[in-house]
Protein backbone atom coordinates (compact mmCIF):
# COMPACT_ATOMS: atom_id res chain seq x y z
CA UNK A 1 0.00 0.00 0.00
CA UNK A 2 1.23 3.64 -0.90
CA UNK A 3 0.27 6.38 1.66
CA UNK A 4 0.57 9.71 1.69
CA UNK A 5 0.37 11.76 5.00
CA UNK A 6 -0.44 15.28 4.22
CA UNK A 7 0.93 18.26 6.64
CA UNK A 8 4.28 18.22 8.84
CA UNK A 9 3.87 19.16 12.55
CA UNK A 10 4.42 16.84 15.51
CA UNK A 11 0.73 14.94 14.48
CA UNK A 12 1.87 13.97 11.39
CA UNK A 13 5.06 12.73 12.19
CA UNK A 14 3.52 10.32 15.28
CA UNK A 15 0.89 9.64 12.56
CA UNK A 16 3.81 8.31 10.31
CA UNK A 17 5.43 6.49 12.81
CA UNK A 18 2.51 4.04 13.83
CA UNK A 19 1.27 3.50 9.87
CA UNK A 20 5.18 2.20 9.43
CA UNK A 21 4.41 -0.24 12.16
CA UNK A 22 1.75 -1.70 9.30
CA UNK A 23 2.97 -4.32 6.99
CA UNK A 24 0.54 -3.10 4.94
CA UNK A 25 2.81 0.05 4.19
CA UNK A 26 4.97 -0.15 1.40
CA UNK A 27 5.72 3.08 0.53
CA UNK A 28 5.33 5.79 2.85
CA UNK A 29 5.13 10.32 1.54
CA UNK A 30 4.50 12.95 3.82
CA UNK A 31 4.18 16.37 2.56
CA UNK A 32 5.78 18.51 3.58
CA UNK A 33 6.84 16.80 6.36
CA UNK A 34 9.94 18.00 8.17
CA UNK A 35 13.58 17.26 9.26
CA UNK A 36 12.16 14.35 12.06
CA UNK A 37 9.44 13.14 9.32
CA UNK A 38 12.86 13.20 6.64
CA UNK A 39 14.56 10.47 9.45
CA UNK A 40 11.64 7.64 8.71
CA UNK A 41 10.16 8.66 5.68
CA UNK A 42 10.04 10.18 2.05
CA UNK A 43 8.69 13.93 2.18
CA UNK A 44 7.48 15.98 -0.37
CA UNK A 45 7.05 19.85 -1.19
CA UNK A 46 3.70 20.29 -1.97
CA UNK A 47 0.84 22.89 -1.65
CA UNK A 48 -1.59 20.45 0.64
CA UNK A 49 -4.53 23.47 0.59
CA UNK A 50 -4.57 23.25 -3.35
CA UNK A 51 -7.10 19.75 -4.27
CA UNK A 52 -6.19 19.67 -7.52
CA UNK A 53 -2.30 19.88 -7.02
CA UNK A 54 -2.52 17.31 -4.44
CA UNK A 55 -4.47 14.83 -6.51
CA UNK A 56 -1.92 15.31 -9.14
CA UNK A 57 1.04 14.19 -6.84
CA UNK A 58 -1.24 10.97 -5.74
CA UNK A 59 -2.12 10.06 -9.30
CA UNK A 60 2.31 10.35 -10.17
CA UNK A 61 3.16 8.39 -7.19
CA UNK A 62 0.40 5.98 -7.59
CA UNK A 63 -0.91 6.55 -4.13
CA UNK A 64 -3.20 4.15 -2.44
CA UNK A 65 -4.37 5.91 0.90
CA UNK A 66 -4.54 9.37 1.55
CA UNK A 67 -4.35 10.71 5.31
CA UNK A 68 -5.32 14.38 6.00
CA UNK A 69 -3.40 15.04 9.12
CA UNK A 70 -4.24 19.14 9.60
CA UNK A 71 -7.75 21.08 9.76
CA UNK A 72 -6.91 23.86 6.66
CA UNK A 73 -6.84 20.81 4.11
CA UNK A 74 -9.97 19.87 4.92
CA UNK A 75 -11.64 22.75 5.14
CA UNK A 76 -10.62 23.47 1.68
CA UNK A 77 -11.94 20.84 0.10
CA UNK A 78 -8.93 18.59 -0.61
CA UNK A 79 -10.53 15.70 0.57
CA UNK A 80 -13.50 16.28 -2.20
CA UNK A 81 -10.77 16.79 -4.74
CA UNK A 82 -8.98 13.31 -3.73
CA UNK A 83 -12.70 11.62 -3.68
CA UNK A 84 -13.72 12.61 -6.65
CA UNK A 85 -10.52 11.33 -8.34
CA UNK A 86 -11.01 7.95 -6.84
CA UNK A 87 -8.70 8.06 -4.22
CA UNK A 88 -9.01 6.41 -0.95
CA UNK A 89 -8.97 9.17 2.03
CA UNK A 90 -9.25 9.54 5.96
CA UNK A 91 -10.77 12.65 6.28
CA UNK A 92 -13.99 14.63 6.06
CA UNK A 93 -15.47 16.47 3.39
CA UNK A 94 -15.48 20.01 3.28
CA UNK A 95 -19.11 20.20 3.90
CA UNK A 96 -18.48 18.05 7.08
CA UNK A 97 -15.00 19.84 8.48
CA UNK A 98 -17.50 22.81 9.31
CA UNK A 99 -17.49 21.48 12.09
CA UNK A 100 -14.24 23.03 13.11
CA UNK A 101 -13.71 25.59 10.53
CA UNK A 102 -16.86 27.59 11.65
CA UNK A 103 -17.93 27.48 15.55
CA UNK A 104 -21.42 28.83 15.06
CA UNK A 105 -21.85 25.95 12.84
CA UNK A 106 -20.90 23.03 15.11
CA UNK A 107 -23.59 25.38 18.08
CA UNK A 108 -26.54 25.02 15.25
CA UNK A 109 -25.61 21.63 15.02
CA UNK A 110 -25.82 20.60 18.74
CA UNK A 111 -28.64 22.88 19.06
CA UNK A 112 -30.52 20.86 16.60
CA UNK A 113 -29.11 17.30 18.08
CA UNK A 114 -29.51 18.43 21.49
CA UNK A 115 -26.03 17.81 22.40
CA UNK A 116 -25.82 19.57 25.48
CA UNK A 117 -22.57 22.63 25.31
CA UNK A 118 -22.70 26.06 26.22
CA UNK A 119 -25.06 28.75 26.00
CA UNK A 120 -23.94 30.93 22.97
CA UNK A 121 -24.66 33.78 20.57
CA UNK A 122 -22.70 35.30 17.53
CA UNK A 123 -21.66 38.61 16.39
CA UNK A 124 -20.83 40.42 13.11
CA UNK A 125 -19.70 43.45 14.51
CA UNK A 126 -17.65 44.77 17.95
CA UNK A 127 -20.54 46.91 19.23
CA UNK A 128 -22.72 44.29 19.63
CA UNK A 129 -20.59 41.70 20.73
CA UNK A 130 -19.31 43.90 23.52
CA UNK A 131 -23.13 44.93 24.79
CA UNK A 132 -23.75 41.11 25.27
CA UNK A 133 -20.87 40.52 27.04
CA UNK A 134 -21.50 43.28 29.12
CA UNK A 135 -24.78 42.33 30.16
CA UNK A 136 -23.55 38.81 30.67
CA UNK A 137 -21.01 39.79 32.64
CA UNK A 138 -17.51 37.61 33.35
CA UNK A 139 -15.77 35.20 33.30
CA UNK A 140 -17.05 33.93 29.43
CA UNK A 141 -15.53 32.93 26.72
CA UNK A 142 -14.88 34.37 23.44
CA UNK A 143 -13.87 32.63 19.96
CA UNK A 144 -13.04 33.24 16.44
CA UNK A 145 -15.87 31.50 14.60
CA UNK A 146 -12.98 30.25 11.78
CA UNK A 147 -9.83 28.46 12.16
CA UNK A 148 -7.07 30.08 14.07
CA UNK A 149 -4.59 27.46 14.52
CA UNK A 150 -5.79 26.78 17.76
CA UNK A 151 -5.21 29.97 19.26
CA UNK A 152 -8.85 31.64 18.21
CA UNK A 153 -10.17 31.41 21.74
CA UNK A 154 -9.98 33.14 24.88
CA UNK A 155 -11.42 32.84 28.24
CA UNK A 156 -12.06 35.89 29.69
CA UNK A 157 -11.81 35.74 33.39
CA UNK A 158 -12.50 39.43 33.67
CA UNK A 159 -15.12 41.97 31.45
CA UNK A 160 -12.41 43.47 30.40
CA UNK A 161 -10.20 40.93 28.65
CA UNK A 162 -13.13 39.58 27.21
CA UNK A 163 -13.77 43.12 25.81
CA UNK A 164 -10.06 43.43 24.85
CA UNK A 165 -10.73 39.99 22.73
CA UNK A 166 -13.25 41.57 20.60
CA UNK A 167 -11.50 44.00 19.50
CA UNK A 168 -9.05 42.21 18.95
CA UNK A 169 -10.56 39.36 16.55
CA UNK A 170 -12.92 42.03 14.65
CA UNK A 171 -9.54 43.96 14.41
CA UNK A 172 -7.95 41.04 12.16
CA UNK A 173 -5.87 39.13 14.70
CA UNK A 174 -6.78 36.20 13.83
CA UNK A 175 -7.35 37.16 9.92
CA UNK A 176 -10.55 35.98 7.79
CA UNK A 177 -11.37 33.48 11.29
CA UNK A 178 -12.11 36.63 13.39
CA UNK A 179 -14.90 37.91 10.49
CA UNK A 180 -17.77 36.74 12.75
CA UNK A 181 -16.71 36.23 16.76
CA UNK A 182 -18.91 33.41 18.87
CA UNK A 183 -19.62 33.86 22.40
CA UNK A 184 -20.09 31.53 24.93
CA UNK A 185 -21.26 30.61 28.74
CA UNK A 186 -18.10 29.97 30.71
CA UNK A 187 -18.38 26.22 32.02
CA UNK A 188 -16.89 25.22 34.97
CA UNK A 189 -15.28 21.25 35.52
CA UNK A 190 -12.16 19.68 34.02
CA UNK A 191 -11.51 19.33 30.59
CA UNK A 192 -10.74 16.09 28.14
CA UNK A 193 -10.55 15.03 24.54
CA UNK A 194 -12.80 12.00 23.39
CA UNK A 195 -11.85 10.64 20.26
CA UNK A 196 -13.93 8.49 17.58
CA UNK A 197 -13.50 7.45 14.27
CA UNK A 198 -16.63 7.54 12.11
CA UNK A 199 -17.16 5.99 8.63
CA UNK A 200 -20.45 8.04 7.55
CA UNK A 201 -22.97 5.69 9.69
CA UNK A 202 -21.09 4.18 12.95
CA UNK A 203 -18.78 5.80 15.61
CA UNK A 204 -15.69 4.07 17.33
CA UNK A 205 -14.08 5.51 20.27
CA UNK A 206 -10.44 5.30 20.10
CA UNK A 207 -9.25 6.55 23.09
CA UNK A 208 -9.19 9.38 25.76
CA UNK A 209 -6.52 12.56 26.24
CA UNK A 210 -5.73 15.30 28.24
CA UNK A 211 -4.57 18.51 27.07
CA UNK A 212 -2.49 21.40 28.41
CA UNK A 213 -3.59 24.11 26.99
CA UNK A 214 -1.96 26.71 28.74
CA UNK A 215 1.73 27.86 28.25
CA UNK A 216 2.56 28.03 32.04
CA UNK A 217 2.85 25.72 35.49
CA UNK A 218 -0.19 24.84 36.91
CA UNK A 219 -2.11 25.64 33.55
CA UNK A 220 -1.46 29.26 33.90
CA UNK A 221 -0.76 32.18 30.61
CA UNK A 222 -2.03 32.41 27.54
CA UNK A 223 -3.47 29.68 25.23
CA UNK A 224 -1.41 28.07 22.88
CA UNK A 225 -1.83 24.92 20.54
CA UNK A 226 -0.67 22.56 23.42
CA UNK A 227 1.97 22.43 25.46
CA UNK A 228 2.03 18.30 26.42
CA UNK A 229 -0.79 15.83 26.67
CA UNK A 230 -1.21 12.21 28.52
CA UNK A 231 -4.13 9.18 27.45
CA UNK A 232 -6.03 7.60 29.27
CA UNK A 233 -7.29 10.67 30.73
CA UNK A 234 -8.85 9.01 34.52
CA UNK A 235 -11.42 11.89 33.92
CA UNK A 236 -13.06 10.75 31.32
CA UNK A 237 -14.89 7.23 32.40
CA UNK A 238 -16.39 4.41 31.02
CA UNK A 239 -19.75 5.80 32.31
CA UNK A 240 -18.85 9.44 31.04
CA UNK A 241 -17.91 7.87 27.17
CA UNK A 242 -20.94 5.81 27.27
CA UNK A 243 -22.91 9.29 27.74
CA UNK A 244 -20.50 11.04 25.72
CA UNK A 245 -21.03 8.78 22.49
CA UNK A 246 -24.67 8.30 23.26
CA UNK A 247 -25.72 12.13 24.43
CA UNK A 248 -23.17 14.42 21.86
CA UNK A 249 -21.50 11.97 19.42
CA UNK A 250 -24.26 9.46 17.73
CA UNK A 251 -26.80 12.75 17.82
CA UNK A 252 -24.48 15.20 16.03
CA UNK A 253 -23.49 12.36 13.33
CA UNK A 254 -27.47 11.70 13.14
CA UNK A 255 -27.77 15.70 11.83
CA UNK A 256 -25.22 15.65 9.98
CA UNK A 257 -26.26 13.08 7.82
CA UNK A 258 -29.66 14.33 7.96
CA UNK A 259 -28.07 17.45 6.53
CA UNK A 260 -26.87 15.79 3.74
CA UNK A 261 -23.06 15.53 4.99
CA UNK A 262 -22.01 12.17 6.76
CA UNK A 263 -19.20 12.35 8.75
CA UNK A 264 -16.25 10.48 7.92
CA UNK A 265 -12.99 10.57 9.65
CA UNK A 266 -11.83 11.40 13.29
CA UNK A 267 -14.15 13.32 15.45
CA UNK A 268 -12.91 14.86 18.27
CA UNK A 269 -14.82 15.98 21.15
CA UNK A 270 -12.78 18.67 23.64
CA UNK A 271 -15.52 18.33 26.75
CA UNK A 272 -15.75 19.81 29.78
CA UNK A 273 -16.88 17.06 32.86
CA UNK A 274 -18.90 18.55 36.22
CA UNK A 275 -20.65 15.97 38.34
CA UNK A 276 -20.27 13.30 36.33
CA UNK A 277 -21.80 15.22 32.97
CA UNK A 278 -19.98 15.89 30.05
CA UNK A 279 -21.09 18.91 27.75
CA UNK A 280 -19.36 19.76 24.00
CA UNK A 281 -16.72 22.55 23.91
CA UNK A 282 -16.15 22.36 20.34
CA UNK A 283 -15.23 19.42 17.42
CA UNK A 284 -12.18 19.24 15.90
CA UNK A 285 -12.13 17.66 12.54
CA UNK A 286 -8.53 15.80 12.92
CA UNK A 287 -6.46 14.02 15.86
CA UNK A 288 -5.55 16.60 18.10
CA UNK A 289 -1.75 17.65 18.48
CA UNK A 290 -0.27 16.97 20.53
CA UNK A 291 -3.01 14.43 21.58
CA UNK A 292 -2.27 12.10 18.63
CA UNK A 293 1.12 11.66 19.71
CA UNK A 294 0.12 9.84 22.92
CA UNK A 295 -2.76 8.19 21.27
CA UNK A 296 -0.28 6.83 18.46
CA UNK A 297 2.37 5.43 20.94
CA UNK A 298 -0.47 3.97 22.49
CA UNK A 299 -2.08 2.61 19.01
CA UNK A 300 0.55 1.57 17.05
CA UNK A 301 0.05 -0.73 13.99
CA UNK A 302 -2.96 -0.97 14.32
CA UNK A 303 -3.83 2.64 13.54
CA UNK A 304 -3.54 1.78 10.01
CA UNK A 305 -6.05 -0.47 9.91
CA UNK A 306 -8.84 1.72 11.93
CA UNK A 307 -8.01 4.70 9.39
CA UNK A 308 -8.39 2.27 6.54
CA UNK A 309 -11.83 0.64 7.85
CA UNK A 310 -12.91 4.51 8.45
CA UNK A 311 -12.06 5.41 5.03
CA UNK A 312 -14.33 2.20 3.27
CA UNK A 313 -17.09 2.45 5.67
CA UNK A 314 -16.31 -0.86 7.81
CA UNK A 315 -16.61 0.67 11.07
CA UNK A 316 -19.32 -1.73 12.62
CA UNK A 317 -17.10 -4.88 12.07
CA UNK A 318 -13.94 -2.91 13.20
CA UNK A 319 -12.35 -2.99 17.12
CA UNK A 320 -9.69 -1.23 19.04
CA UNK A 321 -7.06 -3.41 20.54
CA UNK A 322 -5.69 -1.73 23.42
CA UNK A 323 -3.02 -2.53 25.67
CA UNK A 324 -3.26 -1.68 29.85
CA UNK A 325 -0.93 1.21 28.96
CA UNK A 326 -0.59 4.64 29.67
CA UNK A 327 1.24 7.57 26.94
CA UNK A 328 2.25 11.21 27.61
CA UNK A 329 3.82 13.77 25.54
CA UNK A 330 5.93 17.02 26.38
CA UNK A 331 6.30 19.76 24.09
CA UNK A 332 9.68 21.58 23.76
CA UNK A 333 8.93 25.25 22.53
CA UNK A 334 10.72 28.17 21.55
CA UNK A 335 11.42 31.03 24.37
CA UNK A 336 8.71 33.17 23.57
CA UNK A 337 6.03 30.81 22.33
CA UNK A 338 2.83 31.56 22.14
CA UNK A 339 4.51 35.51 21.31
CA UNK A 340 6.92 36.27 19.18
CA UNK A 341 10.02 33.96 18.97
CA UNK A 342 13.14 33.60 16.68
CA UNK A 343 14.29 30.49 14.54
CA UNK A 344 17.53 28.71 13.52
CA UNK A 345 18.67 27.46 16.77
CA UNK A 346 20.62 24.31 16.92
CA UNK A 347 19.21 21.42 19.10
CA UNK A 348 21.57 18.41 20.36
CA UNK A 349 21.22 15.51 22.12
CA UNK A 350 18.51 13.81 20.37
CA UNK A 351 20.73 11.01 18.37
CA UNK A 352 21.56 9.55 21.88
CA UNK A 353 17.70 9.00 23.18
CA UNK A 354 16.25 5.72 22.70
CA UNK A 355 13.45 4.89 19.43
CA UNK A 356 11.69 2.64 19.93
CA UNK A 357 8.09 1.26 20.79
CA UNK A 358 7.80 2.92 24.53
CA UNK A 359 10.40 6.35 23.48
CA UNK A 360 10.11 8.21 20.64
CA UNK A 361 10.34 11.96 19.65
CA UNK A 362 8.10 13.39 16.99
CA UNK A 363 9.02 16.61 15.68
CA UNK A 364 6.56 19.17 15.18
CA UNK A 365 8.37 22.81 13.79
CA UNK A 366 12.02 21.42 13.01
CA UNK A 367 14.04 21.81 9.93
CA UNK A 368 17.58 20.63 9.13
CA UNK A 369 20.99 21.54 8.21
CA UNK A 370 23.02 18.99 6.82
CA UNK A 371 23.35 16.63 10.27
CA UNK A 372 22.16 19.17 12.43
CA UNK A 373 18.41 20.05 13.59
CA UNK A 374 16.94 23.63 13.73
CA UNK A 375 14.16 24.84 15.66
CA UNK A 376 11.67 26.20 13.14
CA UNK A 377 8.88 26.69 14.83
CA UNK A 378 7.08 27.90 18.08
CA UNK A 379 6.15 24.24 19.02
CA UNK A 380 9.14 22.29 18.45
CA UNK A 381 9.78 18.72 19.99
CA UNK A 382 7.00 15.94 21.17
CA UNK A 383 9.32 13.92 23.75
CA UNK A 384 6.79 10.75 24.07
CA UNK A 385 7.17 7.76 26.25
CA UNK A 386 4.21 5.17 27.09
CA UNK A 387 4.76 3.17 30.29
CA UNK A 388 2.44 0.50 32.38
CA UNK A 389 1.82 3.92 34.55
CA UNK A 390 1.41 7.62 34.13
CA UNK A 391 4.26 8.10 36.57
CA UNK A 392 6.26 5.73 34.65
CA UNK A 393 5.56 7.13 30.79
CA UNK A 394 6.13 10.77 32.80
CA UNK A 395 9.20 9.41 34.15
CA UNK A 396 10.52 8.43 30.87
CA UNK A 397 9.55 11.35 29.05
CA UNK A 398 11.14 13.95 31.65
CA UNK A 399 14.59 11.71 31.71
CA UNK A 400 14.77 12.45 27.90
CA UNK A 401 13.49 16.12 28.41
CA UNK A 402 16.95 16.36 30.44
CA UNK A 403 19.69 14.52 28.18
CA UNK A 404 18.06 17.11 25.13
CA UNK A 405 20.35 20.35 24.65
CA UNK A 406 18.42 23.62 23.52
CA UNK A 407 19.39 26.83 24.98
CA UNK A 408 16.30 28.56 23.30
CA UNK A 409 13.41 26.07 24.61
CA UNK A 410 11.34 25.59 27.51
CA UNK A 411 8.78 23.43 28.60
CA UNK A 412 6.36 22.93 31.04
CA UNK A 413 7.25 20.45 34.03
CA UNK A 414 4.22 19.59 35.24
CA UNK A 415 2.40 17.41 32.55
CA UNK A 416 -0.11 15.09 33.92
CA UNK A 417 -0.31 17.22 37.35
CA UNK A 418 -4.69 16.58 37.22
CA UNK A 419 -4.17 12.87 36.84
CA UNK A 420 -1.28 12.53 39.56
Amino acid sequence: MNILILGGGGREHSLAWAVLQNPKCDKLIVAPGNAGIAQIADCASLNIEDGAAVTAFAEEHSIDFVIVGPEAPLAAGVSDALRDAGFLVFGPSQAAAALEASKAFTKEVCDAANAPTAAWARFTDAASAKTYVEEQGAPIVVKADGLAAGKGVVVAMELQEALDAIDDMFGGAFGAAGAEVVVEEFMEGEEASFFVLCDGKNALPVGTAQDHKRVGEGDTGPNTGGMGAYSPAPVLTDDIAKKTLKGIIEPTLAEMARRGTPYQGVLYAGLMIKDDAPRLVEYNVRFGDPECQVLMMRLGAQALDLMQASAEGRLDDTQVNWAEDHAMTVVMAANGYPGSYSKGSEISGLDALPEDSFNAVFHAGTSSDGARILANGGRVLNITARGPSLKDARDRVYAAVDQIDWDDGFWRTDIGWRAL
